[in-house]
């Protein structure tokens, strides 16, 4: 382990009056957050489990783009448990620059969406397609989530903690 660096918790940005706004703020917050766990992790590090399922850095961010492609963008998943596995030929900034490619994408989607309780973009599959406003929520959940997981897995690392 390194020296520990001890980032200083910064609380979400003020989001705007809207639900809309409000719900992709704390999503955009989430987002830029779990970017920045990667932000000087070397290889092997960043694609190292740090814990027995396997779950490693590279592949949350990684994971979490297909979510988002999935979600946002109606783009199908053939094995989300792939989605978590980073290739030998995807790095820190390959991973990342699809990432953010996707969240911008996925931010035009929900830009565009003039009404939260139409559905979202979704493969095709049986059923109705959930609407904008759960997704949102899902979305803030399933990035929240990772985020925690990131932060630990960034710890163990090189004792960096915080936002």
């Amino acid at each position: 382990m390194t020296a520990r660096r001890r980032a200083k918790d910064t609380g979400p940005a003020w989001t705007g009056t809207g639900e809309k706004e409000t719900l992709r703020g704390f999503l955009d917050y989430l987002r830029d957050a779990i970017a920045n766990k990667l932000t000087g992790v070397p290889e092997p590090q960043v694609r190292t489990a740090g814990v027995a399922s396997g779950t490693n850095l590279l592949g949350l961010v990684k994971h979490l783009a297909a979510v988002e492609r999935f979600y946002f963008l109606g783009e199908d998943v053939g094995n989300w448990r792939a989605t978590m596995r980073p290739t030998a030929a995807e790095t820190v900034d390959s991973v990342l620059a699809d990432y953010r490619d996707t969240v911008e994408r996925a931010n035009q989607v929900i830009d565009a969406c003039p009404d939260l309780a139409q559905p979202a973009p979704r493969p095709p599959r049986r059923g109705p397609a959930p609407s904008m406003r759960w997704v949102l929520v899902h979305m803030i959940e399933e990035t929240g989530r990772h985020a925690g997981h990131a932060d630990i897995l960034r710890e163990q690392i090189d004792g960096s903690t915080g936002r």
